[in-house]
């Protein structure tokens, strides 16, 4: 298994979060005194803290499942195409996690989308790194003319997520100051002919290399 500092970060502010909260439920047990009530005090807001630190690095982590950390270009899915007829064709994914999927498109190319999210420097420290997702495929048209007026297929490539960092990026304005930047990112190539493409990712985005 993976070491994820989120969910070690978690762990550990819950294993502390307990310890304070016996603390605090051993020190308001004691004879009363002024001393007594504020070792407890001080005691239960830093378990409740602790607990709070822990959530978020524990949601994070949930959120972040998805993504892959990304330090360097690397390879985020092996495409073959394969015709079908006019202006239609096949994809078939083959995904470094090991799932494949096919999928049936109109259109003279495929485009592929992915979400990508990018933390601040001092972030990293916390473990976390650029990371991205495959986000959708869709059917592309080479004419204007017949993007607009030909039928259009899409298709999602990412799993549910109980929770959306992307969402949560929207909904609450104090996770800036971890988040340094998210974006979307596409890229597409030709798919009139039987071919076999790389699409790849790095911290600039997507591009896809047809193999030989």
């Amino acid at each position: 298994m993976r070491f994820d500092p989120l969910v070690a970060a978690a762990a550990v502010c819950a294993v502390t979060a307990l310890l304070c909260a016996w603390a605090a439920i051993a020190a308001l047990r004691r004879p009363s005194g002024v001393v007594r009530v504020g070792a407890g005090g001080i005691a239960l807001l830093l378990a409740l803290a602790l607990l709070a630190a822990g959530g978020l690095s524990g949601a994070l982590a949930v959120g972040l499942s998805g993504y892959r950390a990304l330090t360097r270009e690397e390879i985020a899915a092996t495409v073959r195409t394969a015709p079908t007829g006019p202006q239609s064709f096949e994809a078939h994914f083959a995904f470094t996690d090991g799932r494949e999927a096919r999928y049936a498109l109109t259109g003279d190319q495929f485009a592929v989308e992915a979400r990508i999210i990018k933390w601040h420097p001092w972030a990293n420290l916390l473990g976390l790194h650029t990371a991205y997702e495959l986000d959708r495929v869709t059917g592309r048209y080479a004419k204007l003319e017949d993007e607009q007026q030909r039928p259009r297929t899409v298709f999602s490539l990412a799993p549910e997520h109980p929770i959306d960092v992307f969402a949560w990026r929207a909904r609450l304005p104090w996770l800036a100051p971890l988040v340094d930047a998210e974006y979307g990112s596409s890229t597409f190539t030709r798919a009139d002919r039987p071919a076999t493409f790389e699409v790849r990712v790095s911290t600039t985005g997507l591009l896809v290399r047809e193999v030989p």
